[in-house]
């Protein structure tokens, strides 16, 4: 937790400062209000005293009361600005820390437990600071202030105050080592009923479909009501604190006078007086030492939440990333070449590779295109080249540039890539397609028109209620899937990158409209390289090399007509889906 509590900014520091000077002054002001009502108390059972001596004790304590209040609303105006501001900071750096992640950091965190952490972990220490700031440090002051007013004043009344928060602590204490285990639970529980919630509401066409509402309501209900319990069992321990606090309070409050009135009988009347004067001041000062434990108590019952909160925090921030930036961001010699030397792949922690000493090299305007079984890696090697994955040996070149070597930025912008499942941001149609830059400033609108009509998305576009201002629904779920994969390609073409990589990226499209997007496609991307993962055969039958992949290995590089001929996987897999005629007209 005091990793993430460097992250104050000076300022917000010297804000700080301010809030402890601030604190100190509203103690001094409620602490004066015990001597005043003393003196008011002594000057009423005084013969000689005036209404206006009276009136001058009670104009002080009026005036001591608005200034404690002032000093409170300011400290607690700049904590809740200091707590708010900090958390904001909190939430940015976990945000630029999980953008930066690659696939294999993702996968060591649920998307659900990463949106906790952002929220509901950051709100617990948001919490503790905006309390802390005000009762954490109020808290010690006060009670050291208040315990040193009464030290001496009266022996008896003194091991009452201290017998009373004796009780109190033992109390906090208890609560403390029974709750405190469960917090931690209740922050993974939170973390479940997330992720059931995401599922359900990601996966209702699949729920509905199947008729397994009430399957998904158990589960949701198994989760939630584990959190719930967890949450009451918590909830109830710690209301113990309110009636055992008012019951303390009353008993020192009854103990003090039924002290005092057995200390009365034995005194004269100076001493009576003295001794009345003190009663008022303890029954006043006591309060207060006691109220200091008690919000120190209940900071003491958030720190270790927020503890916990913070090491899931820092969880993440302190997560290394496996994918480095380079430092190359110049000119290449090359442009629009892509070599695979000797690349073997398998994922992190893994015992076999995924793939297995390929090699190949494509040149710019030429298109190569990658076909396999399920599961051949076909995927797992076109993702290589974006380095969502590094090599586990070999290297992969760009423009003659190692993908390692280059700044991330630098070589995302020569790449457009497309990938297998499309997916849609919440925004139009034209924000979707004009998504992010390479470098080269904004994408007009012209330019959008043009990449939509390449893509053959035109005509539906143009029939949505607002045609490229249409807005897409989260994920486009008010599009068709084919739609979401021509505007993804759309999108890609925008860029006009020097790369095109297309993931499976035509698999929902009818074969009229996959011909006539590929023509239209290699028209505007003469220039530029694509790299194709398709499972039809009619997608990359026109490619200028094909390579065939089987169980991670590459059995077969040529053009179609060649791997007929040569290459008994890609026949197998040609024969599979169109007949020996339709093969040897292609």
């Amino acid at each position: 937790m005091i990793k993430l509590f460097k992250n104050f900014t000076k300022k917000e520091i010297f804000i700080i400062l301010i809030c402890i000077a601030l604190v100190v002054v509203n103690v001094f002001f409620e602490l004066r209000l015990p001597d005043y009502m003393s003196e008011i108390t002594k000057l009423i059972q005084t013969d000689n005293s005036t209404m206006k001596d009276i009136l001058t004790q009670g104009l002080y304590m009026i005036l001591c009361a608005f200034g404690s209040l002032a000093a409170s609303i300011v400290v607690g105006y700049l904590a809740a600005s200091i707590s708010s501001s900090f958390s904001m900071s909190i939430r940015k750096l976990i945000f630029d820390k999980v953008e930066k992640f690659s696939t294999a950091e993702m996968k060591n965190f649920r998307t659900s437990s990463l949106i906790t952490r952002t929220t509901n972990d950051v709100t617990q220490l948001e919490m503790l600071i905006a309390m802390g700031l005000q009762a954490f440090i109020k808290a010690p002051i006060m009670a050291v202030w208040a315990i040193s007013k009464i030290l001496n004043k009266s022996v008896e009344l003194s091991a009452l105050t201290g017998a009373c928060v004796i009780l109190l602590l033992a109390t906090v204490i208890t609560l403390m080592i029974i709750v405190l285990p469960r917090f931690s639970i209740v922050q993974k529980l939170i973390d479940k009923v997330n992720g059931v919630t995401r599922e359900n509401l990601t996966g209702i066409r699949v729920i509905r479909a199947f008729n397994a509402e009430k399957f998904q309501e158990d589960r949701f209900n198994d989760v939630n009501n584990s959190l719930t319990n967890n949450q009451l069992f918590n909830q109830r321990c710690f209301a113990i604190m309110n009636p055992v606090m008012n019951l303390v309070m009353h008993a020192q409050t009854l103990g003090i006078y039924l002290i005092g009135t057995f200390l009365l009988q034995s005194m004269n009347i100076s001493g009576k007086l003295n001794l009345f004067s003190d009663m008022v001041v303890f029954s006043s000062y006591g309060m207060q030492v006691i109220m200091s434990f008690l919000m120190l108590a209940m900071i003491f019952m958030m720190i270790p939440r927020a503890n916990i909160s913070a090491k899931r925090i820092n969880e993440v921030l302190d997560c290394e990333i496996s994918i480095s930036d380079g430092n190359f961001d110049g000119d290449s010699k090359e442009i629009g070449t892509v070599e695979f030397k000797n690349v073997s792949f398998k994922y992190p922690d893994a015992d076999e590779y995924i793939l297995k000493n390929i090699s190949f090299k494509v040149n710019k305007g030429e298109t190569i295109a990658f076909i396999g079984s399920t599961g051949s890696g076909k995927s797992t090697l076109i993702n290589l080249v974006p380095r969502f994955y590094d090599v586990t040996d070999g290297e992969i070149l760009v423009d003659g540039i190692n993908v390692k070597d280059y700044k991330l930025e630098t070589l995302n912008n020569k790449l457009g890539y497309v990938p297998q499942k499309a997916f849609m941001f919440t925004a139009t149609v034209s924000e979707n397609v004009a998504y992010g830059t390479n470098g080269k400033g904004e994408i007009t609108k012209d330019k959008i028109k043009k990449a939509i009509d390449v893509a053959q998305g035109t005509e539906f576009v143009k029939n949505m209620k607002d045609t490229y201002d249409s807005v897409v629904a989260r994920g486009g779920t008010n599009i068709s899937g084919g739609q979401k994969q021509r505007l993804a390609i759309a999108r890609a073409i925008a860029r006009d990158p020097e790369i095109y990589i297309f993931d499976d990226s035509f698999s929902a499209l009818d074969f009229k409209t996959d011909a006539v997007l590929r023509r239209e496609l290699k028209k505007y991307t003469k220039n530029a390289t694509s790299m194709i993962v398709a499972q039809r055969i009619g997608t990359i039958i026109n490619a200028d090399k094909i390579v065939v992949l089987d169980k991670g290995e590459c059995v077969g590089i040529g053009t179609h007509k060649e791997l007929l001929k040569k290459c008994s996987v890609y026949k197998e897999i040609a024969l599979s889906q169109l007949s020996k005629e339709e093969l040897e007209n292609a």
